[in-house]
């Protein structure tokens, strides 16, 4: 598999700097942090979407190029990423035997595509999400709280989803989560991220058995259910 090592990744304002860090996205990798640690600049930087008021310089290392081609996104809330007055087989922008295969591949049927959103399930909505952020076959998936709003449920059948494409696929995963049971079962690396700065990396398990900072403890003690902790 390969990698995507991001160097010297720096965001600033006029006045400070807000993120500056470098780390090396390998197979699944979780970015943890409290609300404003630079969790979302994070991503936006890597989807190219920062706002014009910031300045962003990095130097990206991978056997591919980042693009609307490469990587695929999805979002915090599924029930806001979709037209709701659309069809899903519309929402598509791709062939219909396309959509059916992206639906078989995030176990939907194809009757899915005649419904509006409102009539279906979170869990399905969000299955439709991760299908249209695979519709040009991406390298790399950033994946923002995808299971935030769902129910506990949903929440645990989306992660078994997720670690299924991400073995079938071969892609790269950047997870930007609270949620310390889809780390756990999903992401083999760990971010720790406080203030725009990385304090603490490595492989989950040895994180989460023996974290070293302070700030690692509290965001493990505090299960990442705590809405102080959401971003």
């Amino acid at each position: 598999m390969s990698k995507l090592i991001i160097e010297n990744l720096h965001i600033q304002n006029h006045e400070e700097t807000l993120v500056h860090i470098s780390f090396t996205i390998e197979k699944s990798t979780a970015l943890i942090g409290q609300s404003g640690s630079g969790k979302s600049l994070t991503l936006k930087s890597i989807l190219g979407l920062l706002p014009s008021n910031l300045t962003l310089n990095m130097r990206i290392t991978s056997e591919f190029d980042l693009n609307s081609e490469t990587i695929g996104f999805v979002p915090q809330n599924p029930f806001t990423s979709l037209s709701p007055m659309t069809k899903i087989t519309q929402q598509f922008f791709c062939q219909e035997k396309r959509k059916i295969e992206l639906l078989a591949l995030v176990g939907l049927e194809k009757w899915v595509l005649n419904r509006f959103p409102n009539q279906l399930s979170g869990g399905q909505i969000q299955r439709v999400i991760i299908a249209l952020a695979l519709t040009k076959n991406p390298k790399l998936l950033l994946l923002d709280e995808p299971t935030t709003a769902l129910d506990t449920k949903s929440k645990t059948t989306i992660i078994e989803l997720i670690q299924t494409i991400q073995a079938k696929l071969n892609l790269l995963v950047l997870y930007v989560t609270h949620d310390i049971n889809s780390i756990v079962n999903l992401c083999e690396q760990l971010i720790i991220i406080k203030n725009g700065f990385i304090i603490e990396s490595g492989l989950s398990h040895d994180i989460l058995q023996k974290p070293k900072e302070a700030y690692t403890k509290e965001l493990i003690n505090s299960g990442f259910n705590n809405r102080n902790f959401r971003e």
